[in-house]
């Protein structure tokens, strides 16, 4: 490959293209571990492949089109990271119940199962990709300073070598190695050991499970039922907002609120590797559901230990959710949803698996499926 590189004529963008094309979604990837926004990572990978186009003549081979590539990738992110552009704000949410707790202001967004890729963590890696997915590891990193962020993720996620680390940084062996040892003692902190191994396996029958019935709960404005299935220090919480709600009396206030105003519709898809949801408020004046944004749930066992509520509705997109849906009323008074199957309760009957899957909770990927 780095012949193919090297041997391409000035302005052979075709060629170029397909060159980088297979590296493409896992620079995705790793921009948005290091930026927490897949907005901010698609800009990033944008500018990587715009930066190695002008670049191009000075690759020299002694490194692979890859290690090249990340090197970019990450020197772009950790630019973004320095810019810190302005935000939406976020000072919504003044009605809500009282948090528990008020966090950092974090800027956090959903990342869609079907842009994962197909790649294998090097041999020095600490976390399965699996893990290193999760929404919680994507939300600790945030927490973590830049530099020792970016070496996390090279040498514990990716598995570079401590020397092939430096180089992508542009640092001493020791500055990585320094960097590397604060950046774990800090996200053991953020994401105790072991708090990524007890959700059930993507697509297995006990997700299933909890997936239906929390969706029930939810489209039925069940409070209670919901809470049952919370484990007792669970949280919810809404990035950007800081507010962090812990505990089953906490979110019982919070969700109790939202359900006395609100009627919801789940629509089920993947984020992070968890199961998620995009949600949509019945409109009382017509037959639709308008989106109002997206829901990720955190497994452990059989409780759910964590809801993140995403309000920003222009995510939804990625994901293939719309932004409507039109739910056709019939003369019995039941309900349709716009190319779905008929159901016989306003809200959702328990025919809710023939509901249309944009984001695809059955389209697990491959890697990440239960053996």
């Amino acid at each position: 490959m780095e012949e193919s590189l090297a041997q391409q004529s000035p302005g052979d963008e075709a060629a170029f293209a397909d060159l980088v094309a297979p590296f493409r979604t896992e620079l995705q990837l790793h921009c948005y571990r290091i930026l927490g926004s897949l907005q901010d990572a698609e800009d990033a990978v944008q500018e990587t492949l715009m930066a190695a186009w002008r670049g191009l003549h000075q690759f020299e081979g002694r490194s692979s089109v890859r290690a090249w590539l990340y090197r970019i990738a990450t020197n772009k992110s950790l630019n973004a990271l320095r810019a810190a552009r302005s935000r939406p704000d976020a000072g919504r949410g003044r009605h809500l119940p009282e948090p528990t707790r008020v966090g950092e202001l974090l800027w956090l967004e959903p990342y869609p199962d079907v842009d994962l890729p197909d790649t294998s963590p090097g041999p020095e890696a600490r976390y399965t990709e699996r893990e290193a997915v999760s929404l919680a590891f994507t939300a600790a990193l945030q927490h973590l300073p830049p530099g020792q962020r970016t070496a996390l993720v090279l040498r514990d996620v990716l598995g570079y070598q401590a020397a092939e680390a430096a180089g992508l940084l542009g640092v001493t062996l020791d500055a990585v190695n320094g960097m590397l040892k604060r950046a774990r003692a800090n996200l053991a902190r953020e994401l105790p050991p072991g708090s990524l191994d007890a959700a059930p396996l993507p697509g297995s029958a006990r997700e299933r499970d909890i997936v239906a019935r929390f969706t029930d709960a939810y489209e039925h404005g069940d409070v209670a039922a919901i809470v049952a299935m919370l484990s007792d220090d669970a949280t919810l919480t809404m990035p950007p907002l800081p507010f962090i709600y812990e505990g089953r009396t906490a979110i019982a206030a919070f969700l109790t609120l939202i359900c006395a105003t609100h009627r919801y519709r789940l629509v089920p898809t993947r984020a992070n590797g968890q199961p998620a949801f995009g949600l949509y408020v019945h409109d009382n004046a017509a037959p639709v559901a308008h989106a109002h944004g997206l829901l990720v749930v955190t497994l452990a066992g059989n409780r759910v230990t964590a809801m993140t509520r995403f309000l920003d509705t222009s995510c939804m997109s990625r994901f293939g959710l719309p932004r409507l849906l039109r739910l056709l009323q019939l003369p019995t008074g039941r309900q349709e949803m716009g190319g779905g199957q008929v159901t016989g309760h306003p809200e959702r009957d328990q025919e809710r698996s023939q509901t249309p899957d944009p984001g695809g909770m059955g389209k697990i990927p491959a890697r990440l499926a239960p053996k």
